[in-house]
């Protein structure tokens, strides 16, 4: 209370001067000799440049706030750090509107103004809710809501405030929800395509090993066949070791014995040796018939299993041929609606969950009057006019590797960059919009000198966080969501024909590489006033290195 008194006094005595000119101020602030004076006058001062000059108004803030810690005036350094925090929100610097925010806020509590503190939780609060951050918007009334709890005062209006968030968030986690559901039923989709290649997999496996069975048998046959040969070999040798037996027994017998028996058995022998052979003879001839129609069978089985093999083998070689070109034709068609990191996770985990992404810019183009326009023309025509300006879009998009086409919408070609792993600017898409506002100035010169109706377009770009993602069961298609997306669509509907319309978000960010003519609060709808500019070209290369 002891600086309240005097601080309320000066405000009074000071509340004439508050219509005065700046300049006025500054004289009396440098005629001031009380500290307490100067703090009101610099405080004041800060005030009234907050709208002219944001930063002369963040250079006297952050004095006064000095001012007032060194007098430990805790009322004053908590309305001199909201001064602070205001100049920051001017200069477009959440992070450090946030920091003097908070400083407000915890002088605020020490101090017991309750307006302060209601009007620091409202600004960051709102920071949370402009950042998607529903959660931490909560958490920020629910500490004022207790703050306020266990002081007793009236807080009917934090309390609305905090219903709100928490519907707020009930929503997001709904929306969340339905988006994991309808990515699981794709999920279990692409494992039943897996299973059917599985077991047409596991076919082809059995046809081989039924062929490997079949030669098997054809190799044990012909083993066989060289036994039997082996048999008849032995037979052979039986015979010539018992002729030689007996011609050992012949020469052991007596001379008369021999003759009379040589007689005797020179006789069977003869009669034996006709018989032998024709019996071997006829053994011989049935042995060859034999060999031969086993050999001639076992070269026919032989050579029609490996025919068989062979057209298998060219069967399986075909079959697998055509399973890698329809692998490589669906890489190329889920490339085709996919960018290629959602692609590969897709194809490695069976599913690819939504992603955030912090700084994304989204293009909208459109044709303007495109109904009017197409009456004029056949439907055939009308088909190929958009089919010749849109396969140019995709040669413009497709010579810069950051930028993705997310989809058509009638007349309207939709494109983002930023939602790969490393973090872009909004440079390149820029120049594909000037790039395909020149061809269609180009072409419609053309279309003019044929008499034919032509298309003009305008073009809007605004950068800000997104969620992307793959989304539905049959035709999937990568898309994403966010206010930026609906920011972006409206700065495109304020655009003049043949010029790229850009919001403060990207000229923050592109402002040193391109000309831009700002057009200054644009009315854009369900959105307020939105500071918007004209991209007028690249600057030279010279004046973007100095």
């Amino acid at each position: 209370m002891r600086f309240f008194l005097p601080f309320l006094f000066l405000t009074i005595s000071f509340s004439a001067y508050a219509q005065s000119s700046i300049e006025v101020l500054e004289k009396q602030l440098q005629a001031a000799t009380f500290a307490t004076e100067k703090l009101a006058l610099t405080y004041q001062l800060g005030d009234l440049y907050l709208s002219q000059s944001p930063k002369k108004a963040l250079e006297l803030g952050l004095q006064a706030n000095r001012m007032a810690i060194d007098q430990g005036n805790k009322s004053m350094a908590g309305r001199t750090a909201f001064l602070v925090a205001q100049a920051y929100e001017y200069l477009k610097d959440t992070r450090n509107q946030e920091v003097w925010l908070k400083n407000a806020l915890t002088y605020a509590k020490q101090a017991g103004d309750s307006d302060l503190i209601i009007r620091s939780v409202e600004k960051r609060s709102l920071i949370a809710v402009k950042d998607r951050n529903y959660r931490r918007a909560y958490e920020i009334n629910q500490e004022a809501f207790e703050y306020f709890s266990a002081k007793g005062t009236s807080i009917s209006e934090l309390e609305n405030r905090y219903a709100l968030q928490k519907v707020g968030l009930e929503r997001e986690k709904r929306q969340l929800e339905s988006e994991r559901n309808t990515l699981q039923e794709e999920v279990g989709r692409l494992g039943q395509e897996k299973e059917q290649l599985s077991t047409e997999k596991t076919d082809l496996e059995v046809r081989q090993e039924v062929l490997v069975k079949e030669k098997d048998k054809a190799v044990e046959e012909v083993s066989k066949k060289e036994e039997d040969l082996q048999v008849v070999s032995r037979a052979k040798d039986q015979a010539e070791a018992m002729a030689a037996f007996r011609q050992e027994e012949v020469a052991l017998l007596s001379r008369d014995t021999l003759e009379k028996r040589y007689l005797i058995e020179e006789t069977r022998a003869g009669l034996a040796e006709e018989q032998l052979k024709v019996s071997a003879r006829n053994s011989l001839i049935l042995i060859i018939a034999i060999l031969l129609v086993s050999f001639l069978g076992l070269a026919v089985l032989l050579y029609s299993r490996y025919q068989a093999k062979k057209r298998n083998a060219q069967e399986l070689k075909v079959k697998n041929e055509e399973v890698e070109k329809e692998k490589q034709r669906s890489d190329s068609l889920l490339l085709n609606i996919l960018p290629k990191s959602i692609a590969e996770e897709l194809k490695r985990n069976g599913k690819a969950g939504a992603r955030y992404f912090g700084e994304v810019s989204v293009l909208f183009t459109d044709f303007i009057n495109f109904t009017r326009i197409a009456e004029q023309l056949s439907p055939e025509e009308l088909v190929a006019e958009l089919d010749t300006c849109f396969q140019e879009f995709d040669r413009i998009i497709s010579k810069y590797p950051d930028l993705e086409k997310i989809k058509t919408i009638g007349d309207a070609y939709m494109v983002a960059s930023g939602l790969g792993d490393r973090e872009t600017l909004p440079i390149t898409i820029i120049k594909a919009a000037l790039e395909i506002q020149e061809f269609l100035s180009h072409h419609r010169e053309q279309r003019i000198k044929e008499g034919k109706p032509y298309f003009t377009a305008r073009s809007g770009i605004h950068t800000g966080p997104v969620v992307a993602g793959v989304v539905g069961m049959k035709k999937f298609a990568y898309d994403i969501w966010g206010d930026t997306v609906n920011i972006a669509s409206r700065i495109e509907s304020q655009c003049e024909p043949g010029k790229v319309n850009i919001s403060d978000s990207t000229f923050q960010i592109v402002q040193s590489v391109f000309d831009c003519e700002y057009r200054g609060k644009v009315p854009a709808k369900n959105k307020g006033e939105i500071d918007m500019y004209y991209v007028v070209a690249e600057k030279a290369r010279e004046a973007v290195e100095a």
